[in-house]
């Protein structure tokens, strides 16, 4: 039979051909399947994309953290590094009943290297996290030795000193040389706890 001898009435569907019912039916089922991709399958692999990408964020940050773990000994290793290097350099801070002492060795350094001291004036504390600084703003009056002596005079006292600002002038015709220059001194602050003495202080509790 062909196409055109048959009568596409829907009324009269049951009539229509085997062939043409089946075709009709598979194109039926097809739109269905299309429609229900659609609205259903579709958002479901939109929504299994997105898991894939949370996995994958999640073996990555996985990784991370192993790597952590990994070396979290020689993490441990390098703080307890750190914190002896911190308590070795507070050791060498002065008290305040000893920054009285410190100051008379910078003032002896300096008359030991043959300086002249035109300027020896302690300046206000600034407190830093774990320390202070003591500026003092010095002047001192000698030849270029003299003043390379009291420099490495200074490197050599038993705590931290250091100096800044340094400025070097000529004065008169023999030679000699002014320095400006602030020393800075550090010591332990009040309100500071090493870890040695935090340590000592929770084994009490």
């Amino acid at each position: 039979m062909k196409l055109s001898e048959i009568n596409w009435d829907y009324h009269t569907a049951g009539n229509w051909p085997s062939a043409v019912k089946v075709s009709i039916l598979g194109l039926i089922v097809s739109i269905v399947i299309a429609f229900g991709f659609y609205y259903d399958t579709l958002d479901e692999l939109s929504s299994l994309d997105r898991e894939k990408q949370k996995e994958q964020s999640l073996k990555n940050e996985f990784k991370e953290k192993q790597k952590k773990a990994i070396n979290l000994h020689d993490y441990q290793e390098q703080l307890t590094q750190i914190e002896a290097s911190l308590n070795e350099m507070i050791r060498q801070l002065p008290t305040e009943e000893e920054v009285a002492s410190l100051l008379v060795d910078i003032s002896q350094t300096g008359l030991a290297s043959g300086l002249k001291f035109k300027l020896f004036k302690p300046n206000t504390p600034i407190n830093k996290d774990f320390y202070s600084e003591l500026p003092i703003s010095i002047q001192v009056l000698g030849h270029y030795e003299e003043l390379g002596m009291f420099i490495s005079g200074l490197a050599s006292l038993p705590r931290i000193v250091t100096i800044h600002n340094i400025s070097i002038n000529p004065v008169g015709n023999e030679g000699d040389l002014l320095m400006s220059a602030e020393i800075k001194i550090y010591n332990e602050s009040k309100h500071f706890i090493s870890s040695d003495a935090a340590k000592k202080k929770r084994g009490k509790k």
